[in-house]
């Protein structure tokens, strides 16, 4: 586990290789996996390869989502507000487990906040979420989105040095 926390860095630039299924199917796993409060399992997962709907995600922000697009999977992360009251918690849990598990498969991830973020034309990035996946439920809430790819360049790792230990108190 610590070689994949050593190894794992925000990748933004993919190359044109699509995931296979059997990663797509562990990603999956890893995701309705994840722990939640009081066992509530109150996240929901939409598993995004279509274009149109990666173009469309990728202008939920007016910065920092445009790397969708060239992603060839999207996981978008949500919950019903109304089953939790730690949703955010517990879909930001479920976020950083697939991104563990794609980097154990060499696949790089963004995390996208989507949560109190807002479009280019000032809209809610919520709702241009939903919108892009067809989701009407007002109770819906989206946290983020992983944009996931095989990294066009690996980036270095970050040495023991360059850790940031002054925030061990």
């Amino acid at each position: 586990m610590i070689e994949l926390l050593r190894t794992r860095r925000t990748i933004r630039s993919y190359d044109n290789r699509s995931i296979p299924e059997s990663v797509v199917e562990e990603l999956k796993e890893a995701a309705v996996r994840a722990p939640t409060s009081r066992d509530r399992k109150e996240w929901k997962f939409w598993f995004v390869t279509d274009r149109a709907q990666l173009a469309q995600l990728a202008h939920a922000k007016s910065s920092g989502s445009k790397m969708i697009d060239s992603a060839p999977l999207a996981i978008v992360i949500g919950a019903k507000e109304s089953e939790c009251d730690v949703w955010v918690e517990d879909c930001s849990i479920a976020a950083i487990l697939l991104q563990l598990t794609a980097q154990n498969h060499g696949i790089g991830s963004v995390w996208v906040q989507i949560r109190k973020r807002f479009t280019a034309s000032g809209s809610h990035s919520e709702d241009c979420v939903k919108s892009a996946l067809g989701v009407n439920d007002p109770d819906i809430r989206i946290a983020s989105i992983i944009a996931l790819g095989y990294p066009v360049k690996p980036r270095i790792p970050l040495t023991h040095d360059q850790l940031k230990w002054d925030a061990i108190q």
